[in-house]
């Protein structure tokens, strides 16, 4: 860039002009691939120094999208931006179509015909103000227009073939056609970019998520696999990954891949609150938490509040957990409110009313707790395992490492929590450190540490088992039946065999703790203990009890 611009400054008439154009087209593109990289911080200072040099109206434009492209938009810094971009030229209809996106994005669907008369306005000349009506109108989840958008770029990519249609044409087409859930449309679109796209990672990172989508597992982590192959240093590709193995349960495997996310992408504050929220999903809660306190104070953004509630929630500070909820409803777009975010808003509630004395205002709590966790229940949201939580909170509130940290220890214990510390992957330690808990009765400690080895090892069903039994001895019977659940349909049919006692147990357990609550159940699961294992004391008296 430099050489570019010693030889701009001694080259006159048409050759100016050539040079001045090829450093601003080679500026603009570093832009749009820092963007598509989630290298958001290195795209915002690249259209700064753009509007440094030359404080166009198109410029501006640029900044203000990057703020909207953003895992979570920044509507305020957008408008500020496509609102000095119109005052360098009130006729720009691409800060025109920014500020409307801009409406779109906050839900006010009136904007998708405020978009189509700017391109109308346009004469649907300029190849690019079509390709950004269409950008804008894939961009938000809940408030799109695909049709309009595929309408739009076939216009923009028939006027660019005068020239070279741009790659990201012709994957934002794809893009449109996912929306619009018409997937051989969309890998088509996708197929048509690859050729073009001067960087393949990033189409073979969208066909990866297309096949995540169709629920095509094999196909999309060979798609993934390519993209990092081809350049190892694109981060989206790393993200697609982590979504990928989370889907598969392999945390560790996810950690790793949010390492990578973070190594590629850059410092910018809301590149890092999305990496906040993976490792949260990841139920890293310790790295979500480190990532959210070095950036808390940067970013405006109420969804900061959001993420800190569900942290504080982890650790058990309902008081807090609920004033960050409320910073973040009250600030944040109706439109952003998930039903995950009522269901946790209905756990809070349920964690007040634990320690609630007045009998009006706990009976509130538990009705709020209800409604708001059914909302979600009722939404399909799978954010939190809704039935465990609640019945986590009704036997004495969610273990955490505080409750197992303030809870009865011993020299081994310490020296194991130092191990696991060193390597949060190490189910070796992380067992040993579950088991001396159980030595001491620290249940807490028992209860947080098996979860740890049940989310690192899901398919191994004496985590749930050692749950289940952890629970019980802590007189949380709810969460106890659910986990002992969890270790009968985890147990794989070739090893019934060999566990048949410790099933027979499972079963036992959840009908004595259902007798009262579910006869009909209780009958059922202490037929099955018996089946399993007809000489089981325990279970023929139960059995002889509830049948009389």
């Amino acid at each position: 860039m430099k050489d570019i611009m010693n030889v701009k400054k001694i080259a006159l008439g048409a050759a100016a002009v050539f040079y001045a154009n090829f450093a601003f087209a080679q500026t603009l593109q570093d832009g749009i691939n820092s963007v598509d990289s989630d290298k958001y911080a290195q795209a915002k200072t690249n259209f700064t120094q753009m509007i440094a040099k030359e404080p166009k109206a198109e410029n501006y434009f640029y900044l203000g999208n990057t703020f909207l492209k953003q895992a979570e938009p920044d509507f305020a810094s957008a408008t500020e931006n496509f609102n000095k971009g119109l005052a360098a030229d009130s006729k720009s209809n691409l800060n025109k179509l920014g500020l409307a996106t801009v409406k779109l994005g906050k839900g006010d669907k009136n904007a998708i015909a405020e978009i189509q008369r700017i391109v109308t306005d346009s004469k649907e000349k300029d190849a690019e103000v079509l390709f950004r009506a269409a950008e804008a109108l894939t961009l938000f989840e809940k408030n799109n227009s695909p049709d309009l958008a595929i309408q739009f770029l076939n216009k923009a990519i028939e006027r660019a073939q005068k020239k070279e249609v741009p790659a990201h044409y012709y994957y934002t087409l794809g893009d449109a056609y996912r929306l619009k859930k018409v997937p051989g449309d969309a890998m088509s679109a996708y197929d048509k970019a690859l050729p073009l796209a001067k960087n393949k990672a990033s189409v073979y990172t969208r066909i990866g998520t297309l096949w995540m989508a169709a629920q095509q597992w094999q196909q999309a982590k060979t798609s993934i696999d390519k993209a990092i192959a081809t350049d190892p240093s694109y981060a989206p590709a790393y993200k697609a990954l982590a979504a990928y193995d989370i889907r598969y349960q392999q945390n560790a495997k996810a950690t790793q891949d949010l390492i990578n996310y973070t190594k590629y992408a850059d410092e910018d504050p809301y590149t890092q609150l999305e990496i906040a929220k993976l490792y949260f999903t990841n139920e890293d809660y310790a790295n979500s938490k480190a990532i959210l306190d070095k950036i808390f104070d940067k970013i405006q953004d109420p969804i900061k509040f959001k993420l800190r509630a569900y942290q504080l929630y982890a650790d058990g500070k309902y008081t807090e957990a609920k004033q960050n909820m409320d910073s973040f409803t009250s600030q944040a777009e109706k439109s952003r409110v998930q039903p995950a975010d009522q269901g946790l808003q209905g756990l809070i509630a349920a964690g007040l009313a634990k320690d609630e004395k007045d009998a009006a205002k706990k009976s509130a709590l538990m009705a709020e707790a209800q409604q708001k966790v059914a909302i979600a229940k009722g939404a399909k949201d799978e954010t939190m395992k809704w039935d465990m939580e609640l019945a986590k909170i009704a036997g004495g509130g969610a273990a955490s490492q505080s409750s197992a940290d303030s809870g009865p220890t011993s020299p081994t214990i310490e020296a194991l929590k130092k191990q696991v510390a060193a390597n949060a992957q190490d189910t070796d330690a992380l067992y040993k450190l579950a088991t001396a808990y159980q030595d001491v009765k620290n249940w807490n400690g028992a209860i947080v540490t098996w979860q740890k080895m049940s989310t690192l090892l899901p398919d191994w069903a004496p985590a749930y088992y050692s749950l289940g039994y952890a629970y019980q001895q802590a007189t949380n019977n709810d969460a106890a039946k659910i986990a002992y659940e969890k270790y009968i349909t985890t147990v794989k049919p070739a090893e019934v065999e060999a566990n048949k006692q410790t099933l027979a147990y499972a079963y036992f357990a959840v009908a004595y703790l259902s007798k009262d609550s579910d006869l009909a159940k209780s009958k059922d699961y202490v037929a099955k203990s018996l089946q399993l294992d007809p000489s089981y004391q325990d279970a023929v008296k139960l059995n002889t009890e509830i049948n009389k």
